[in-house]
Formats: C-alpha cells, sequence, structure tokens
C-alpha cells in the first residue's frame, strides 16, 4: 500500500531544488553581468568626503546628498558638517585658510588612519607656510599633473556640433591683468613686446575693469591674447589660457611652462609660445605677419573640441571619490614643502 505522503513530498522536494538552481544560476548571471565590460555596474558603497572648510568664503554652499552626481560619481557625498570628522573617508583642507590661520587643523581629533587631503590651486610663488604642514596631508589636491588628485583649470572635449561662429577680429592683441608688478617677468616681456605691437590693456592696472559678463565677448573680437601666467612653475596653467584665451575664441599668447607641457592638454598648433622667439620684438613680428589661412589653422581646433572649464570647487572635491579607491592609504608628504616648491 503506498503512502499517500510520498508523491506530493518528492513533488515538494524537486520544486525546492529546482527553485534552487533557479535562484544560484540568477546569482551567477547578476555576478556575470556585474563583471563584465557594459554591464551591470556592482553598487559602490558611499565614499563621504568633509570638506573642513569651504575656499575662499566663510559660508559653504549648499550640498545636497546628489551633488557629485551631476559629475558622474553617485558614490560620492560632499559634506561640510565638521560632527562627521570620525565618520568621513576622507578631509580636506584648503591652503589659503590654513595659511591665513583662518582655519586650524584638528590633529587632536584625527582618526586613526583617516585621509587628509590637501588642496591648493595657486601657484608655490603665492603659497606659504607649507614648512609646518610636514607629515600631516596623505594625498594632495592640485593642478598638477603628479598629483594624487588632479584638477586642472580646463580640458578640451569632443562637442557634438558646429563650433559657434567668432566675431570679426578688429583688435590685434588683448591682455587682461589686475596684479601688475614691474618685477614680474610677463611685465618685463609686455614692456618689450608693446612698442612693436598693438597690445589694448584691460583690467584694475590700467583702471579698465572688465565685468564678468563682458570679458569673453571683449576679448574674442581680438586675434591675439596674451595668456601671461603670474609666475612660472610646474604645470601651472590656469583660467588665463583656458577661459581668457581658448574659450573667447582667441589664439593664447603664453607664457608659463614649457611647450610641452601646454601639448600635453591641447594640440601643438593651438597657441603661440613666446619659447619659440628668440626677442619680443621678433614675437611681435611673427603675430603681424600672420595671414588668414596661417591664423585660421590656430582655431582649427574648435571644429571639433571644446573648452571645459574646471572652476567649481565642487567638481574638484567630488574627483577626490574617483581617485579615493586607487590611493595608497599609509602614503605621507613628510615634506609637502619640498615637494610643491620643487
Amino acid at each position: 500500500m503506498k503512502n499517500p505522503g510520498h508523491g506530493p513530498t518528492r513533488r515538494l522536494r524537486a520544486w525546492v531544488g529546482a527553485a534552487g538552481a533557479i535562484l544560484l544560476m540568477a546569482l551567477w548571471l547578476l555576478w556575470l553581468l556585474g563583471s563584465a565590460p557594459g554591464g551591470v555596474p556592482v553598487p559602490q558603497p558611499k565614499i563621504t568626503v568633509l570638506v573642513w572648510h569651504w575656499p575662499f568664503t566663510d559660508r559653504s554652499p549648499e550640498l545636497p546628498g546628489d551633488t557629485c552626481t551631476r559629475y558622474g560619481m553617485p558614490y560620492c557625498r560632499l559634506t561640510t558638517d565638521r560632527s562627521l570628522l570620525a565618520r568621513a573617508d576622507a578631509v580636506v583642507f584648503h591652503h589659503r585658510e590654513l595659511q591665513t590661520q583662518r582655519s586650524r587643523l584638528p590633529l587632536a581629533q584625527r582618526p586613526r588612519g583617516q585621509p587628509w587631503v590637501w588642496a591648493s590651486m595657486e601657484s608655490p610663488s603665492h603659497t606659504h607656510g607649507l614648512g609646518r604642514l610636514g607629515g600631516i596631508f596623505n594625498w594632495v589636491l592640485s593642478y598638477r599633473r603628479d598629483s594624487d588628485i588632479f584638477t586642472p583649470y580646463g580640458r578640451l572635449e569632443p562637442h557634438p556640433g558646429p563650433a559657434p561662429p567668432l566675431p570679426v577680429k578688429s583688435g590685434m592683441a588683448a591682455w587682461v591683468v589686475s596684479n601688475f608688478q614691474e618685477r614680474q617677468q610677463r611685465v618685463r616681456l609686455y614692456r618689450q613686446l608693446a612698442p612693436h605691437l598693438q597690445v589694448d590693456v584691460f583690467g584694475r592696472a590700467n583702471r579698465r575693469p572688465l565685468c564678468a559678463a563682458c570679458l569673453l565677448p571683449t576679448v574674442a573680437r581680438y586675434r591675439f591674447y596674451l595668456a601671461f601666467e603670474n609666475s612660472l612653475h610646474q604645470d601651472y596653467i590656469t583660467e588665463k589660457f583656458w577661459r581668457n584665451a581658448l574659450a573667447a575664441g582667441t589664439v593664447p599668447v603664453v607664457l608659463g611652462p614649457p611647450r610641452a607641457t601646454y601639448e600635453a592638454f591641447v594640440p601643438p598648433g593651438a597657441f603661440v609660445h613666446v619659447d619659440d622667439f628668440r626677442s619680443a620684438r621678433e614675437l611681435a613680428a611673427f603675430l603681424r605677419g600672420m595671414n588668414e589661412s596661417r591664423y585660421g589653422s590656430f582655431l582649427a581646433w574648435r571644429d571639433r573640441l571644446q573648452v571645459r572649464l574646471l572652476s567649481d570647487w565642487r567638481e574638484r572635491f567630488c574627483a577626490i571619490c574617483a581617485r579615493y579607491p586607487h590611493l595608497p592609504r599609509d602614503q605621507v608628504y613628510e615634506d609637502l614643502e619640498g615637494w610643491f616648491q620643487a
């Protein structure tokens, strides 16, 4: 005589076995999709970056939870809430506030093993007080390409449509400058250049200030822009090159790092470097004598590329999360001054 429970029991066991196999298969497929290029991304844990003090202001901007999502880093959270010091994955300090003593390092409250980031976009000539910061910071955020978190002032990226038209070029060369000191190399070069080239100078130094919205339209009417850095240092290429010249649609005449450094960022035919000429007079003759065809070749990059300005500190700080998984936790800048001033 058959036991009436054997049939259902066998069917239940078979169903459970099949369901388990299906579940294992589903988990395996999800793992494959998450591991394969182009598959479903494996969720990343949220990285919290505490900004100890916001650059150049006593009032921090609002930082919604999705602040870094707009920069392609949804797994990153920025906060200025100092009560989160013990739980933050990394803490970033902007040097100007440390330099001016407007903010101090919470050394006594620092959690063991927490990475601290030193951040600055200023040149070594305008950076002081690094000697007392040795042995504190693990990572550096700056414009230098050898930084742990490399954040340039700008970059070129592809654009989908045609380049916007440029206004008629009615002037030869423009220069916007506020900090005008005779000891600066850029001022000495300007003095040598001015007798041989018409240069219209704007800014507080010449009592011809330009409003923020007026700068690019004004510069766009000139053939050349003097993108002269206020000090010459490794990789130091600022908004004078990216915004005032390239974004305005004029050809930059650059005084800064060597030509090879600029060529790491833009095509070699997108700028004129002063180092390529034996004298300011020779440089002026080259600029004055340039025909339309030759001049147009300096702007050819605009047919396929556009300028992306990277001036928002929120984007710079979010970049810490992108590099976070790849940076050594045990690294320490014992001689931060020696590294940055080299």
